[in-house]
């Protein structure tokens, strides 16, 4: 868990991409490419998710992903544990009353960033290696454009209609955090509650 958290708070993958046109070119199955990334991210005011979160060491953790954009989400781990991740728009906590983890970030230096960017272009900060269908999903593997031995993440959405499935953070060493969705729903109200810092620091 400490190992995600580290990956979580160093990876600069806020699915900011400049995208070579061989890129763009490889995703042409079913009409998707950059543009309908774009739009679809950019439709999503609310977003909730069951989430399933497989560690380096084999460790599997569940819980709840909350989303609302901009700058809002809110990761919540299942019972026993006490770990909560969330976003209040300026920057992100994380906090384990069972542990006594504790830490702050900028938002924009989380892996998750991408889900609550807006407007979300895809330009600059990012360099979309490849588009590609993989096992019926579209898979988007993007790097830091900066410091490209850093890291990587895959982000994985599914067609008919475009739906985020996941994604995969893997750092320098080749360690990967894979985060698998399921049970989405969009565009229901959220309460502001569930983006405030309950840390108590």
């Amino acid at each position: 868990m400490r190992f995600f958290l580290a990956v979580l708070s160093a990876a600069v993958l806020s699915f900011i991409a400049s995208v070579p046109a061989s890129a763009q070119q490889s995703a042409t199955a079913g009409a998707v490419g950059v543009p309908q990334i774009e739009q679809y991210f950019n439709s999503i005011r609310t977003l909730k998710a069951r989430f399933v979160q497989t560690n380096p060491n084999g460790s599997i953790v569940q819980g709840t992903l909350y989303v609302s954009r901009p700058g809002r989400m809110r990761f919540e781990y299942d019972a026993p544990s006490q770990l909560k991740i969330v976003a209040d728009g300026r920057q992100v906590t994380m906090w384990d009353n069972a542990t006594r983890d504790f830490g702050q970030w900028p938002i924009g230096w989380t892996a998750a960033s991408f889900l609550v960017k807006d407007p979300m272009v895809l330009s600059g900060d990012l360099t979309v290696e490849k588009l590609e269908w993989v096992n019926g999903l579209l898979e988007a593997t993007m790097t830091q454009t900066k410091k490209p031995k850093e890291g990587k993440v895959i982000v994985r959405l599914s067609p008919n209609p475009l739906t985020l499935r996941g994604w995969t953070i893997i750092d320098g060493r080749g360690n990967r955090v894979t985060v698998a969705l399921s049970d989405m729903q969009t565009g229901m109200q959220l309460s502001e509650y569930l983006f405030r810092d309950e840390s108590g620091r």
